[in-house]
């Protein structure tokens, strides 16, 4: 689906643009098809320290993928609980970089996140409803 965007949740910015270089550089032609748009916390006008939900509903609202780190269900506000109370059919997934950590520092585990990136870039509307796909 041409047109995609996605946003780095705050705390895997640097995580995500290794990952973004990996799709950028392999898979060039392809990514500019895709015509992926690279949003930040400003272009939605959220601050760094809004809570999970508020990135969530803003991110729906905008039609903006979340790529987020790998985290725990915790609080009423955190990211796995929105999605299970407010995610519909509808609702775009939230990607997350099951080991974040490794992305930055393993070359060829960025490459298979890198991969799986593009896989489900290239189907996003059949993944709606998908609540959260990790990567890889």
């Amino acid at each position: 689906m041409a047109g995609t965007a996605l946003v780095a949740d705050a705390d895997v910015r640097r995580h995500v643009d290794v990952l973004l270089s990996a799709c950028r550089v392999t898979w060039d032609e392809l990514w500019r098809a895709l015509d992926v748009r690279v949003l930040t916390f400003e272009d939605l006008d959220l601050p760094h320290s809004a809570s999970d939900a508020e990135v969530w509903d803003a991110c729906q609202r905008a039609g903006v993928i979340l790529v987020t780190g790998n985290r725990n269900a915790a609080g009423p506000d955190s990211l796995e609980l929105t999605i299970r109370s407010r995610g519909t059919t509808a609702s775009l997934p939230v990607f997350t970089l099951a080991d974040r950590e490794r992305v930055v520092r393993d070359r060829a585990y960025a490459q298979r996140a890198a991969i799986r990136l593009m896989e489900l870039l290239m189907d996003v509307d059949q993944i709606r409803g998908s609540g959260r796909l990790y990567l890889p």
